[in-house]
């Protein structure tokens, strides 16, 4: 179908089936895509050149590669993860949630006093994780993580015999965001204030996203 669609906007000036997907693109980002604040000066810069591609055959090739890679990968990783760019923060993520729980190294501090577990953080990280508690998920202990190269806090919460890795780390452009389920476990991203999230954890689904909204109603 996707196919179809962009041979015959290619070879076509059927403005109907441009505007039907325009809508789809649009209904697509709308429903599944994460929020993230635009920088200063995107609104200008982005108008600015869609009144320069206006004026030329590009602006309308521009719309089918994006409708084709919409539906080309929205039905395999989700909308909001492939905006994101998530699969290799998703992969290190899962990677050193496995490595803590095979291993011995699941707390550097071992705590369920977040007055022990942020502290600790001080001086061992260039910024200060919230470690909010809950009575549903209590806090089990922290520990210093790399992702991809890059220094993260490591949040640990427990619910019945399940362990939740959350980690904290500097936000970098579109590394975070949404939801996905890898190999029996579930992911839930987002970036706030400058920092990147992403809990995992065998969990099921619902009662992840139930810790995460708990967490950001306690940052």
């Amino acid at each position: 179908m996707s196919c179809e669609i962009a041979r015959r906007l290619m070879e076509s000036g059927d403005t109907g089936l441009r505007l039907h997907t325009e809508s789809c693109l649009s209904c697509a980002i709308g429903e599944h895509a994460r929020y993230y604040e635009a920088p200063a000066g995107l609104e200008s810069r982005i108008r600015a050149a869609l009144s320069a591609d206006a004026r030329t055959p590009a602006y309308r090739q521009w719309w089918v590669a994006a409708a084709v890679l919409v539906l080309a990968v929205a039905g395999s990783v989700g909308v909001d993860r492939m905006l994101s760019g998530d699969r290799a923060i998703e992969t290190a993520v899962l990677s050193a949630h496995l490595r803590s729980l095979e291993g011995t190294h699941l707390f550097d501090v071992p705590s369920s006093d977040q007055h022990t577990v942020k502290p600790w953080f001080d001086g061992r990280l260039d910024f200060s994780p919230a470690v909010p508690t809950f009575g549903d998920f209590p806090l089990l202990g922290g520990r210093l993580e790399y992702l991809d190269g890059h220094p993260a806090a490591a949040l640990v919460y427990g619910r019945a015999k399940h362990v939740i890795n959350l980690f904290v780390w500097r936000s970098a452009a579109g590394s975070s965001g949404g939801t996905a389920t890898r190999d029996g476990y579930h992911f839930v991203g987002w970036s706030a204030n400058g920092m990147d999230y992403e809990a995992v954890s065998d969990l099921n689904a619902a009662e992840l996203e139930r810790f995460v909204s708990l967490y950001r109603r306690g940052q």
